[in-house]
């Protein structure tokens, strides 16, 4: 601890290794998976940011720990007691647009790196993966754009990643170094959920389903929708809205997923002041193909009324 209070992260590291089991069990008692690894992260980096409060004279560290957890613990319910409740979530926390300051500069040194790797591809491979990165378009999406055949889109896409592979591994681990060295090393853990997304955005197998309102906007490109991006097979997806108007005030967006005939929510999200939201989901159970996505209110009971929807539903 005394280490940790001087910055050391690597002391910070064998911490975690040595307690977060410990952290985990404790909070996996009173809450789902997902919270209770995203309270053993906020544990973590409490005990990193108060280290040098803590006194072993007062005590071990494993109390000490133990409270910091429970305190979390506590936070969190009573924060839960005060949603609308709509059944539990699929994925309870859709907060990849609330990222902490550690993140964000993860996640502008990873584009920095990427641009750069970009500059030494020839310009038709630079510019396909530029707009399947980017812009998060499908492979259909970037052919559609670029005016080419489909395989020849998913080709450029495929050698540009060959030829990037060994300039973003150094790229990506001086960055990760730079990132070891603040206490943003639990970030780790969602930069490489975004790893997993850039893979999967760019895979030849790649799929885009457009939720859309009805009827349809006369201009599809400039009306509210959202896009479910996947793979058959992975179980990481990328949701992304557009033009949507804030929701009323108090509430938020809820995601629902159909699949074996059964409609399940996911979680809910907002989006930001440009009407946009961009989140990164994981779940094994996207990794089988949805029968049906739509969009509510969060204080809907169900998946209707739908605000979007995959397939569209024709007014009755």
């Amino acid at each position: 601890m005394g280490r940790v209070a001087a910055g050391d992260a690597e002391a910070l590291q064998v911490l975690h290794q040595r307690h977060a089991p410990m952290v985990f069990h404790r909070a996996r008692r009173s809450l789902d998976r997902s919270a209770a690894e995203e309270i053993t992260q906020e544990a973590f980096l409490a005990l990193w940011t108060k280290a040098p409060t803590y006194d072993p004279a007062r005590g071990p560290l494993r109390p000490w720990l133990l409270q910091i957890t429970h305190h979390l613990i506590a936070n969190e319910l009573r924060a839960r007691s005060r949603r609308p409740q709509a059944g539990p979530d699929l994925v309870e926390d859709l907060s990849d647009l609330s990222a902490s300051p550690e993140e964000e500069v993860w996640r502008e040194y990873r584009r920095t790196a990427i641009r750069e790797a970009l500059r030494v591809l020839p310009p038709s491979q630079r510019q396909a993966l530029s707009l399947a990165f980017f812009d998060e378009l499908s492979h259909e999406e970037v052919a559609h754009r670029l005016r080419v055949p489909l395989g020849t889109a998913k080709t450029r896409i495929r050698a540009g990643l060959q030829k990037l592979n060994a300039r973003l591994a150094v790229l990506v681990a001086v960055g990760l170094g730079l990132l070891l060295a603040v206490p943003g090393a639990f970030a780790l853990r969602r930069a490489g959920r975004q790893d997993r997304a850039l893979r999967m955005l760019t895979s030849s197998h790649a799929k885009v389903l457009r939720m859309e309102p009805s009827p349809p906007a006369a201009d599809p490109e400039q009306a509210l929708h959202a896009a479910w991006r996947s793979e058959p097979g992975n179980s990481t997806v990328v949701l992304t809205l557009a033009h949507f108007p804030p929701a009323p005030a108090g509430h938020r967006y809820a995601v629902w997923m159909a699949q074996d005939g059964a409609w399940r929510r996911i979680g809910t999200l907002a989006p930001d002041a440009d009407g946009r939201a961009r989140v990164i989901l994981e779940d094994p159970r996207f990794a089988r193909a949805p029968e049906g996505l739509c969009l509510t209110r969060d204080d809907a009971k169900g998946p209707e009324p739908a605000v979007v929807a995959w397939p569209r539903r024709d007014p009755r």
